[in-house]
């Protein structure tokens, strides 16, 4: 009788110190932080060109996004030279079937209508041609929450345009967090481009551990035409990256972030 007792006793005093000792907290997992850096993205379907460019900044490692448009004229080898870019990690995104705006278009559209005849068929395209697109840029700019939303549903990030900020702390082209994101014009002829305000821009991403987001059109030798960007301005950007330990980033990169 007294050793059931015991063994009893024994038994409530084990359990009383099991469950009064505290579990520990497991450690939160750290939240690496981003470094800082540009994204480099090209708009509509100046494929030759930036190929041709692409074989002047490898040495800097770099790496673009190209948000193509209008995927159904393309030739057969303007296609192979955008899975060669796929291939070297650069990203190849989409930008409407038909560079329709879309702002413009769902003003006397459904969004539906939109979808089936800019996105739907655009995606179907790219994906029979081996380009895994995961990301889209309003042509123009042209947008509206209702067509985010919608967007979303379809892509992990969608870019829009910055327009009109003189100020570097007040430029909407630095990545936020969010699925949508600006960019900032570096076209030549844009009429807020130029080297010092760019250099303003780079400065205040590198200050500030931000990702610049810019995008341009036809890469060129020598400007000739509106939406150009000189080789010598991504030239430019490149040394500047690799002088500052900074990153070249692509928009799908953004995803990886969170």
């Amino acid at each position: 009788m007294k050793n059931s007792i015991l063994k009893i006793v024994l038994l409530c005093t084990f359990l009383i110190l099991f469950s009064c000792e505290k579990e520990k907290p497991k450690p939160k997992p750290k939240v690496k932080p981003s470094i800082a850096g540009v994204i480099l993205s090209f708009d509509d379907a100046y494929v030759n060109a930036w190929f041709d460019t692409d074989q002047e900044l490898k040495k800097y490692s770099w790496k673009g996004t190209f948000f193509v448009s209008k995927i159904n004229t393309l030739k057969h080898y303007q296609i192979q030279k955008l899975l060669q870019l796929q291939k070297e990690g650069h990203e190849i995104a989409g930008h409407g079937l038909h560079h329709y705006n879309a702002a413009d278009f769902t003003r006397v559209h459904t969004i539906n209508e939109y979808m089936d005849q800019e996105i739907n068929p655009m995606l179907k395209l790219m994906s029979f041609y081996g380009l895994k697109v995961s990301s889209f840029a309003y042509p123009y700019g042209g947008r509206t929450k209702k067509l985010d939303a919608a967007l979303l549903k379809k892509f992990k990030i969608i870019r829009g345009r910055a327009f009109c900020e003189e100020v570097a702390n007040k430029q909407g082209c630095y990545y936020n967090n969010s699925n949508l994101v600006f960019s900032f014009s570096i076209d030549d002829t844009h009429n807020h481009f130029n080297i010092p305000h760019l250099l303003q821009l780079l400065d205040y991403a590198k200050k500030n551990n931000k990702i610049l987001i810019l995008n341009s059109h036809k890469t060129v030798k020598n400007v000739t035409a509106d939406y150009q960007t000189k080789n010598a301005t991504l030239e430019l950007i490149c040394q500047y990256i690799k002088r500052n330990n900074m990153k070249f980033y692509t928009l799908s990169d953004l995803n990886k972030l969170k």
